[in-house]
């Protein structure tokens, strides 16, 4: 037998060569979807939350554009995935030069979000703006971007935080005020009123922002001369004076108009959130032609039928809310409320025709007041146009022509005779000077509106309805031009009640032919059952109004309700006799140099001395086309440091005196003058002359600003 072979003995250790160092691998697809999802965490924040909670709280921003529920849907996928895909898709594309481009890429778009956030809760937390807010938020965004990368828990959050936007949209569509809208159903109302006796034709047109006092002269009475359509209605009807609002916001104040009931709750203008309204109650004995603006309160299965043909509202939609979101993510200061930037639709937006631009540009001034109220369809809203074209037509069973018209609300863009202009959207609505400009611009808009109130008249009496016709005129709220307490929010209320409160309100009631004032406490609650108590249709439900011929309201004072649920008590009596006697509202001032306005320069001694100011929309008046759609009816800009506050401006355009204005303290934007040029004969097609003079001397002399 073989001996075994002997034991190796103990020798060296084999060598094993060391792998050079390599790069990590790539992500896996798990941590590239963390970074995604993390992305995606960071967009909700920054883009989806703050976007759906403004737009969630404004459903009359979808009521007004028209939007359907797709729409709306679909504007809320594009806010919620499109951000995290734009940002995550090309730092996905950096990792073809390798894992490190990618992690930096990821780190950059990580850093950026975070500053955008940064700057939000900076908006919310800080009273700075500006420069020094985004550096704050860099500097906060820079921190917060290296926490990120020295600690995996904060990415591991951010994750865990990806299911926000879910938890946004479900809020969004499900709990706020816009779910009415997104979730649109008919609710069950009271049912139609039942029939008591003749139903005559019901035509209701509420004007937007139009206090009472702007109307009237100083004897308290309509003034005629500027406002004679307005007048003549007055004569007609009856004229409760003493009318006031319930609300000074549209989405309250409307449905509390064709409920009968004042805002209780903050709910959407909406059918769903309103069964029992104006079109509900007439619904079962009128067919219904309504046009509205701001809320949606005829319900499908009374207004479906007499709806216009459909507009795309998602280029609007997207263009409104991108705008809204740029406020959002500015470091300088912003209004979040979309309702801002509502522009009503224009009919035929190319505005003047040429047979217009004939009679005001180049030709003799017309003398006739009326001179274009013939084609005022040509440049006004189109609603007023479809509401007109409605008045026009057979009806074969009674019907109730309802429209909402925002008019004369701002923007202010009209003057008297139908001609449109345009101004800047930053203009100051504030100070002395500026705000008596905004109050000229809104008297003038109230001009035109008071054209489309004659071109109403005569649609009702060609059509043969107006005798038989009850006839409602009315405004949703005023608004104050007071120094220091513009607009219509609680301040406004109680520096100026009488502007903000008091409201026209006409009943040209069945067969009525004279005119007649009512002074007696009337709110616009009771606007339902005035229209009902005339139609001979009895409300189903309840109301907190009573009829304009009922007992009279025994309270004297005015309730209103700046939030629903939280009456105010304005006092009635005093205002109301302020009112009538020509003491309330903001004191018209006093023409600057009227003599000037109307005389032509080559009249006046002129000097210069070199010195010159800038007006910043010059170039308007060159190459002026009629048949554009505007014409430049004012003129703006900067003043040398020379002309002091308060200084007699003389603006000339083809060398004839258009307007005195007084120099002002200037805006954000150094903007030290603005006149209104209401005389749009001055213009010619073409090539026009405008021309800035300081006047001194006592109004006698004339020194060049112009260039």
């Amino acid at each position: 037998m073989a001996d075994a072979a002997p034991a190796a003995g103990p020798g060296p250790e084999p060598t094993v060569e060391s792998a050079p160092p390599r790069e990590s691998a790539p992500p896996s697809g798990r941590s590239e979807w963390g970074r995604l999802l993390e992305i995606v965490a960071l967009c909700g924040l920054v883009v989806a939350q703050p976007l759906l909670d403004v737009v969630g709280r404004s459903p009359d921003f979808f009521l007004f554009h028209g939007a359907t529920t797709a729409e709306i849907l679909l504007l809320v996928a594009i806010y919620t995935i499109l951000p995290p895909l734009a940002c995550w898709l090309p730092g996905l594309l950096t990792g073809l030069a390798g894992p490190t481009a990618r992690r930096v890429a990821h780190l950059v778009t990580v850093g950026l979000l975070l500053v955008a956030l940064a700057i939000q809760v900076g908006k919310y937390l800080l009273p700075v703006r500006g420069l020094l807010l985004l550096t704050l938020a860099v500097t906060a965004g820079a921190l917060a971007t290296l926490a990120y990368r020295r600690w995996s828990g904060v990415g591991q959050l951010l994750r865990l935080a990806s299911v926000g936007p879910v938890v946004f949209v479900t809020l969004f569509a499900f709990a706020s005020p816009a779910s009415a809208v997104v979730l649109a159903t008919e609710r069950e109302s009271s049912g139609p009123g039942a029939a008591s006796g003749d139903h005559p034709p019901v035509v209701v047109l509420i004007l937007d922002e139009l206090p009472l006092v702007s109307l009237l002269g100083p004897d308290g009475q309509i003034d005629a001369e500027r406002y004679p359509n307005f007048a003549e209605l007055a004569g007609g009807s009856t004229w409760y004076r003493n009318s006031t609002a319930v609300s000074g916001w549209t989405p309250y104040a409307l449905p509390a108009m064709l409920t009968g009931r004042y805002p209780q709750h903050e709910v959407a203008p909406h059918y769903s959130q309103h069964p029992d309204n104006l079109f509900s109650a007439l619904g079962g004995t009128y067919q219904i032609k309504a046009q509205e603006s701001i809320t949606e309160l005829c319900p499908p299965s009374r207004c479906a039928a007499t709806a216009g043909a459909p507009v795309a509202a998602m280029p609007v939609l997207l263009r409104e809310t991108g705008a809204l979101l740029g406020q959002i993510l500015s470091p300088v200061e912003s209004h979040d409320d979309p309702t801002a930037s509502f522009r009503e639709p224009t009919a035929g937006d190319a505005g003047l025709t040429s047979t217009e631009a004939g009679r005001t540009l180049g030709g003799d001034a017309p003398t006739d007041p009326k001179f274009r109220f013939h084609t005022l369809n040509d440049n006004q809203p189109a609603r007023f146009t479809t509401f007109i074209d409605g008045l026009s037509a057979a009806d074969e069973e009674p019907t109730v022509h309802f429209l909402h018209l925002l008019m004369p609300h701002a923007p202010w863009s009209y003057l008297p005779s139908g001609v449109r202009y345009d101004a800047p959207e930053d203009f100051p609505n504030e100070g002395e000077g500026w705000i008596q400009l905004a109050r000229q611009r809104h008297l003038a808009q109230l001009g035109y509106t008071d054209g489309l109130i004659g071109q109403t008249l005569d649609a009702l009496r060609s059509s043969g309805r107006y005798d038989d016709a009850l006839l409602v005129v009315t405004a949703d709220h005023g608004v104050s031009f007071t120094l220091g307490e513009q607009g219509r929010g609680m301040g406004a209320v109680r520096a100026a009640p009488a502007e903000v409160l008091w409201v026209p309100t006409f009943v040209k009631e069945p067969g009525q032919r004279t005119g007649r004032i009512d002074d007696q406490n009337w709110e616009h609650v009771d606007l339902l059952p005035t229209i009902a108590h005339h139609a001979g249709v009895e409300l189903p439900f309840e109301v907190d109004g009573r009829c304009g011929t009922c007992p009279v309201r025994q309270r004297a004072d005015k309730e209103f309700r700046d939030v629903p649920g939280e009456p105010v008590t304005v006092p009635g009596p005093s205002t109301f006799e302020a009112l009538t006697t020509g003491r309330a509202g903001p004191p018209a001032p006093a023409p600057l140099l009227p003599a000037l306005v109307g005389r032509t320069v080559d009249e006046l001694p002129v000097t210069d001395d070199g010195v010159r100011a800038t007006v910043v929309n010059a170039s308007d008046y060159a190459g002026v086309d009629p048949a554009a759609g505007e014409l430049p009816m004012l003129a703006y800009g900067e003043l040398p440091a020379v002309v002091r506050d308060g200084a007699p401006i003389a603006v000339a355009l083809n060398g004839e005196i258009a307007a005195v204005v007084a120099a002002l303290a200037p805006d954000a934007k150094g903007r030290r003058f603005a006149a209104l040029l209401e005389d749009e004969s001055l213009l010619r097609a073409g090539d026009n002359r405008l021309e800035l003079f300081e006047v001194i001397d006592g109004g006698t002399t004339l020194l060049r600003r112009s260039p």
